[in-house]
């Protein structure tokens, strides 16, 4: 599992890393080996047992990365729930991670827009005070027209379809192994928002999908994506997880 926040003071991510001891077994020597320290040994970062896991965390910019578990300096391993996949080159397929990067606020913006507020409001003091005190005539052009009135009814309606457009609100496709934040937009961006959707989908669409997100995501499988969501949708909770607990990054 691998968990990002972004360190405003030092403009970089600290990012954690955890793989369950039941993947490798108890006191092992478990390093985190990436394009980011060269996948290098002796550079690797080590994480510490806890808790019936290996964790540990190192600081890193924006960027695009690529890792995988090295256990006692001879057997490697994947983490399951990685935002990507992608082939190493030698045989083996590296997990993938994406650190966005944070554009910074521009200083004295806030200053400026509350000088503009400010004005806003001496602007409006100043013509409520030239007002005139007596009762405005109310013409027959200011009453309200029927189709303003009609207007004014149709209202409820439209509050009506925000309420149900948020009972609407599709699935976290996340929970489906193999399918990390870049996919699941996507799959939304496709018309594919819920664990139904996803089940009933063509496999052309989810082949197209995984096309569009790019070279880095080349590798990933959809073959189980249906069967996850079909029990995922019918509340097939324990036997989902007995699914996932066999499947490799989404995969058989």
């Amino acid at each position: 599992m691998i968990k990002s926040t972004y360190v405003k003071s030092k403009e970089q991510y600290k990012v954690s890393f955890e793989l369950p001891q039941e993947r490798v077994g108890e006191s092992r020597d478990v390093r985190v080996l990436g394009n980011f320290n060269d996948w290098n040994w002796e550079q690797g970062l080590k994480l510490k047992a806890s808790k019936g896991s290996y964790t540990g965390n190192t600081e890193l910019p924006a960027g695009h990365y690529q890792f995988r578990y090295l256990v006692d300096g001879h057997h490697w391993a994947n983490d399951d729930s990685a935002e990507a996949y992608t082939d190493s080159g030698h045989g083996s397929t590296n997990c993938c991670f994406s650190l966005e990067q944070v554009q910074k606020e521009a200083k004295g913006t806030p200053k400026k827009a509350a000088a503009k507020k400010t004005a806003k409001k001496d602007t409006t003091i100043q013509a409520a005070e030239s007002a005139p005190a007596s009762k405005p005539v109310v013409t027959p052009q200011d009453k309200p027209t029927a189709a303003a009135k009609t207007k004014k009814a149709a209202a409820p309606k439209k509050t009506a379809a925000k309420k149900t457009a948020a009972k609407t609100k599709g699935d976290d496709l996340k929970k489906i192994e193999g399918i990390g934040p870049k996919i699941a937009g996507l799959l939304n961006e496709a018309g594919i928002k819920s664990f139904s959707d996803l089940a009933a989908a063509d496999e052309k669409k989810l082949a197209d999908v995984i096309q569009k997100a790019g070279a880095r995501f080349r590798l990933a499988k959809h073959d189980t994506w249906q069967e996850q969501a079909k029990l995922a949708a019918d509340g097939k909770t324990d036997e989902l997880k007995k699914l996932q607990d066999e499947l490799k990054g989404g995969k058989r």
